[in-house]
């Protein structure tokens, strides 16, 4: 496995529950517990799929947060979610996760992938490691992915910092679209520890020039004042989003996470694809090779991913689409206040596999013909 966060310890570990047999590798740049950036939000979807492969508690520890708020220019609605989330650093996450691959059998190497060349039996890491089979999990800037010449996607520049919690934040998500340009949004997701994961991203456009930090940084405090007061640990990432249009890959070598260019275009999460997808890749490359037939996995991972996540897909690539219309998200969110059956639908297609329910159509169809639109702060009470 090329990389060791979630996707490549899931696909290890995911292997390893297949057969415990194998010899499965990590390879990562990084020695762990390492920061990554990422708003640090974990669905419990994504806790559901590791207990699957017999990890469990990773969050014991950690506060739930059971409420998300989302808003645009006064109008807002904040609603507890169906299923509480948590807010984990990377920097955790990540290493409880590896240690679970080590766990489950795998050996975790400090390794940085530059080359990757396929051989009629084997494929080669810097003319150095060879394996039957190679699972490319190793990010937005994936080697893996530029050596099989993959063209990398649409994409977003975020920004994310760790700061106090701002007062009448406390205990929540909280998302704030921007009014231009769209899709983009700050954000301030609590951790429960007295601090918050905070941040602003936006699509990246060919005719408009990459915001630079100190840009990122004035939405951020524009959108949410005093988010970003005493904040640290500022690191800006690129997140490749996801399309409906996906070209599978054969043979030996297999993507997953963000190195396949998976992350939500709505929300910009990719936790739970790098764990659905790693898990898959994982168990793919163990029945290739327990048929005898490495050259298969690629096949059966492409399989497995277009089931689970392809309709999904599909509606996320209309629902960005649609994201691009203020008067869109607005709906929306006089839709979620409205009804608690579309914020939940809403959150389900946003952190998990959810799909553009009649219930979403029927709500952004009664509140786009709404004659008189509220613009009061919209809140399902405490």
């Amino acid at each position: 496995m090329v990389g060791a966060g979630p996707a490549g310890a899931a696909a290890a570990v995911g292997a390893l529950r297949a057969d415990a047999s194998l010899r499965v590798a990590l390879l990562d740049r990084a020695d762990f517990p390492r920061d990554k950036a990422c708003g640090d939000g974990v669905a419990p979807h994504v806790l559901d799929l590791l207990a699957e492969v017999g990890v469990t508690g990773l969050v014991d520890d950690q506060v739930p947060v059971e409420r998300l708020r989302l808003g645009r220019g006064g109008l807002a609605v904040e609603r507890r979610m169906e299923r509480p989330a948590w807010v984990v650093p990377r920097r955790v996450l990540d290493a409880r996760l590896v240690d679970a691959a080590i766990a489950a059998g795998a050996r975790l190497l400090r390794h940085r992938v530059r080359e990757l060349r396929q051989q009629t039996d084997a494929v080669v890491l810097d003319e150095e490691i060879s394996a039957a089979v190679v699972v490319g999990a190793d990010g937005a800037l994936s080697a893996v992915r530029r050596a099989l010449g993959r063209p990398r996607g649409p994409a977003a520049l975020a920004l994310r910092g760790y700061a106090p919690v701002a007062p009448g934040r406390r205990g929540a998500q909280v998302i704030e679209f921007d009014t231009c340009p769209l899709p983009a949004y700050a954000w301030s997701f609590d951790r429960g520890d007295g601090h918050a994961n905070v941040g602003y991203g936006e699509i990246l456009c060919a005719d408009r020039r990459a915001p630079t930090r100190a840009q990122l940084l004035e939405r951020l405090d524009a959108l949410l004042p005093g988010a970003a007061e005493n904040g640290q640990d500022w690191i800006g990432h690129h997140l490749p989003f996801s399309t409906a249009r996906r070209r599978p890959l054969t043979g030996r070598v297999l993507l997953a996470g963000d190195a396949a260019g998976l992350v939500n275009p709505l929300t910009g999460e990719g936790i739970y694809y790098a764990v659905a997808t790693g898990i898959a890749a994982g168990r793919a490359a163990a029945a290739a090779l327990s048929d005898g037939r490495p050259q298969r996995a690629g096949e059966r991972h492409a399989r497995t991913v277009r089931r689970i996540l392809l309709p999904h897909l599909r509606h996320t690539a209309l629902a960005a689409r649609l994201a691009r219309s203020a008067r869109i998200i607005e709906a929306g969110l006089r839709a979620s206040a409205a009804d608690q059956r579309v914020f939940d639908d809403l959150v389900e297609l946003g952190l998990a596999r959810g799909r553009l329910t009649p219930t979403v159509a029927l709500g952004l169809g009664r509140a786009l013909l709404a004659p008189t639109p509220p613009t009061d702060l919209t809140r399902e009470p405490a």
